[in-house]
């Protein structure tokens, strides 16, 4: 199969979170399955300054901006996906970040940039860059494509389209003033296709008219089916619920192996755990926390915003303490919490390191390092850093949604019979709750033959891109066959 892969961002040219990584490892284990796929991504000033080796394969005339684009050809880093980059300067050639501004705010022509984006999508797929190859099928990711199903429908004889919802919260909304100036058509602007409560909404274009959706994790699916996860948007998801499938997130353990990762002091496997301590006492210094080994070490990595429970984890701090227990965080987001983390890690420099901002290196050390891993998500669609640290013998203490609840086996006397615990789950989202899931954790890590068993489960959970790569391409073909059949049915309708 031909395969377009369209995603705003691509680990490693450009991350700001699981999207990038998703895109980043999927489309190599698919090529890895014999398939032609090719990912198409903005050309942003930070992509272009590390990218080698391209070369300009075509120049697009699109509707609604005077410049031309040019379509720049390369390879993704790490392996041989074909890459394409779309580069109009006026709209992705600045500093910053993919959506925001160095201080944070969404740029304010992010409507027109993606539109921009989205066009030069449709032009690849069909066909009229003149590159001389058309993909089967456009595999869109999230708001900033979800024009391109609709584009793609109201085109003849154009491929299929799947749309994945990686984060159904980011949906890429707009008002009328906006949606007025991008130029795009005036029957868009309606219940039956983008408006939304008196927006213009990008990711209801993919729900509306991608010919299959998909989301990061089967939990996540039927969680969006209800109000409380739906964010609006469930009635809708639930009368495409036949055309809906949750297929889990992988990971790339060529990357995340603590067997390989060159990133952490000192290398180790499951038969080389004793190791870890010593990436343990590294993490400990580099944040200078005492360094002892028989002091639980927690973790977080994150963004520092709602969703993720951080207030949660606020609220449950001067209990860890007690317990004479540390906790280092890597991550950024609301001002508010970034503070808040800050001024108690100022009250209690001896229990808790904190480093605002995204390091990837040091995201690595802190999975080497730690022994207990928080992700309190109040939400969660697939979520990454919990099978991270499974492989890195970093046990997760999950809330149970999402992804976490797929990824993770709580510990009860039961799992811990089978041997199949891999972590710690608590389902409300409350401080109590989490700190109650926190207690479990503690007492099962002052036990060492115990602990020692649910690290070594969880170091032997498989969760590579080779099966979820494999369910995509089933979903592919089977897309591209109802595609196929559709003129031949109309064609009979008529007749």
């Amino acid at each position: 199969m031909n395969i377009l892969f369209a995603s705003s961002e691509v680990h490693p040219l450009i991350k700001t979170g699981g999207l990038a990584d998703v895109s980043g490892s999927l489309p190599r284990a698919i090529l890895g399955l014999h398939h032609d796929i090719r990912v198409i991504i903005p050309a942003y000033r930070e992509i272009l300054r590390q990218a080698q080796h391209l070369t300009l394969v075509a120049h697009l005339e699109l509707e609604g901006i005077s410049l031309p684009v040019r379509i720049l050809s390369g390879r993704l880093p790490g392996g041989n996906v074909k890459l394409y980059l779309v580069d109009s300067p006026p709209h992705f050639d600045r500093t910053g970040k993919p959506y925001t501004t160095s201080n944070g705010s969404p740029w304010s022509d992010n409507a027109e940039r993606f539109t921009v984006f989205c066009r030069a999508i449709h032009a690849l797929a069909v066909n009229a860059a003149g590159l001389d190859w058309e993909p089967d099928i456009v595999h869109c990711n999230d708001w900033q494509t979800g024009l391109v199903p609709v584009m793609l429908k109201e085109t003849p004889a154009a491929p299929a389209s799947i749309f994945t919802i990686h984060n159904l919260a980011y949906q890429g909304l707009f008002d009328w003033k906006t949606f007025n100036a991008l130029k795009l058509p005036a029957d868009w602007w309606s219940v039956d296709a983008f408006e939304f409560h008196d927006k213009f909404s990008f990711i209801k274009g993919g729900l509306v008219h991608a010919d299959w959706l998909t989301t990061v994790s089967p939990n996540y699916a039927r969680e969006i089916c209800t109000p409380e996860f739906g964010c609006g948007l469930e009635g809708l998801i639930t009368h495409r619920k036949e055309t809906l499938t949750g297929i889990l997130n992988g990971v790339d353990y060529t990357v995340w192996n603590p067997g390989r990762d060159l990133h952490i002091p000192v290398q180790y496997n499951r038969r080389s755990l004793f190791h870890k301590t010593e990436n343990k006492r590294e993490l400990q210094e580099r944040f200078a926390l005492p360094v002892d080994n028989a002091i639980p070490l927690f973790a977080v990595i994150s963004r520092l915003v709602e969703q993720k429970g951080i207030d949660l984890i606020l609220d449950i701090l001067p209990e860890l303490v007690k317990q004479n227990a540390q906790l280092v965080v890597l991550g950024s987001g609301d001002s508010q919490l970034e503070d808040a983390l800050q001024r108690a890690g100022s009250r209690h420099p001896k229990h808790i390191g904190i480093h605002i901002g995204y390091d990837e290196t040091l995201a690595h050390c802190i999975e080497g390092g730690a022994d207990i891993f928080l992700m309190p998500s109040r939400f969660e669609p697939c979520g990454l850093n919990q099978i991270y640290s499974l492989r890195y013998g970093t046990v997760p203490v999950v809330r149970r949604t999402g992804g976490l609840a797929d990824t993770i086996v709580d510990t009860t006397a039961e799992t811990l019979a089978d041997k199949t615990a891999t972590g710690f789950c608590f389902q409300a989202s409350t401080a109590p709750a989490l700190w109650s899931s926190i207690k479990r954790a503690l007492n099962h890590y002052r036990k060492p033959d115990i602990w020692e068993q649910i690290v070594d489960t969880g170091m032997r959970q498989d969760f590579s891109w080779k099966r979820s790569a494999q369910q995509y391409t089933e979903l592919y073909a089977r897309v591209i066959a109802q595609r196929q059949k559709r003129p031949l049915l109309e064609k009979i309708a008529v007749q």
